[in-house]
């Protein structure tokens, strides 16, 4: 796509503005939701972990683009509080997994139930149409992201 720089300047700022206010204001919606001994980060690697089982603490940190030490830590609370546990790989002991364990699940399901309700009252205000070809945009833009 082509366009003159002040075309493609006017977008960038319209994506920064728009994007600014989607981050913060769902982050602070799903924040709400928390209970108290779960923070977004913590219920974000969770859901990660839900739906990418076989995960290691470097695929976690590749996709929330964090050093390992910071999802280390953010694993080794999950674990004390019981919600996921570490299994070593059979056959190469240097790799270990991270799995959920069943309270980890309970508590990510219910969560997933709160964040579903919160998302449906905004994806409900666009129709069907626009619904899709949005989700598709995005995921279309988080290909592109991913091979930068």
């Amino acid at each position: 796509m082509q366009s003159d720089d002040k075309q493609l300047k006017e977008w960038i700022h319209r994506y920064e503005m728009a994007g600014f206010i989607v981050e913060r204001r769902m982050h602070a919606m799903v924040r709400d939701l928390m209970p108290e001994e779960l923070t977004v980060d913590q219920f974000r690697a969770l859901r990660y972990l839900r739906h990418n089982e076989q995960s290691t603490a470097s695929d976690v940190a590749e996709i929330f683009c964090v050093g390992k030490s910071s999802i280390t830590a953010i694993m080794t609370r999950l674990s004390d509080k019981g919600l996921i546990q570490r299994i070593p790989d059979e056959k190469d002991r240097r790799v270990t997994y991270l799995v959920l364990t069943k309270e980890g699940m309970r508590l990510c399901d219910q969560m997933e139930d709160r964040v579903q309700s919160v998302l449906a009252g905004i994806i409900d205000q666009f129709d069907e149409k626009e619904a899709v070809a949005f989700i598709e945009t995005f995921e279309k833009l988080a290909k592109v992201v991913m091979k930068l």
